[in-house]
């Protein structure tokens, strides 16, 4: 047995599928074998599982390659591959995503658009996203970091309704980070064919 692990069409979450050998992949001389229903049909050679597979016109599965001897199954492998995928896609349609986005603001940000940014923070947040609050600093700017600052506690105030912070501002080079994340009570947007891993999108 073994994974195969790749990435979806968007580049994004990984998914693991258990990969069994199956007919010619199936090494070793003898294996204990199970049949379609689950009866046991007992220890055989290799060959003769393959044969007895070959009559039935289903695939010998190796569904316990650490047993002594190897146990193995008759089936429909392509069949069994494809309801593990339905499986797969209805346990996606019910889960909750949640994504990092990132909104930028200007230490010297006007009014009109400071509002503007805390809504568009507020409608991330309403649907479950994670929100980077990032203060952009140009110049020397940076020197009067404290009015960054001053900005991010005062947007975590208004927002406070529906946002935790976690942690503290952080400089980094130009620009100061705060996390904005959903309080638990907050409704959380199911995003269907999104990826499982967090993603930056900037506003």
């Amino acid at each position: 047995m073994f994974y195969i692990q790749y990435h979806d069409s968007q580049g994004g979450s990984q998914h693991i599928i258990k990969e069994l050998r199956v007919n010619d992949k199936i090494l070793g001389r003898e294996v204990r074998v199970v049949g379609e229903k689950g009866e046991q049909l007992g220890v055989m050679t290799v060959a003769q599982a393959k044969e007895l597979a070959r009559r039935n016109s289903v695939d010998l599965v190796e569904v316990a390659p650490t047993s002594v001897p190897p146990v193995c199954r008759l089936m429909d492998y392509g069949k069994y591959r494809y309801e593990q995928t339905k499986k797969e896609r209805e346990a996606k349609k019910g889960q909750k995503l949640s994504l990092l986005k990132e909104i930028r603001l200007r230490p010297k940000i006007g009014a009109h658009d400071y509002e503007a940014k805390v809504r568009s923070i507020r409608k991330q947040l309403e649907d479950g996203d994670k929100v980077k609050v990032t203060i952009m600093f140009r110049g020397r700017e940076i020197t009067h970091s404290e009015l960054g600052i001053k900005i991010l506690k005062r947007a975590a105030d208004e927002l406070s309704d529906i946002a935790n912070v976690e942690g503290q501002p952080t400089l980094l080079g130009s620009r100061i980070h705060l996390m904005l994340v959903p309080k638990p009570s907050n409704k959380v947007k199911t995003k269907e064919g999104q990826t499982d891993n967090a993603e930056i999108k900037n506003s």
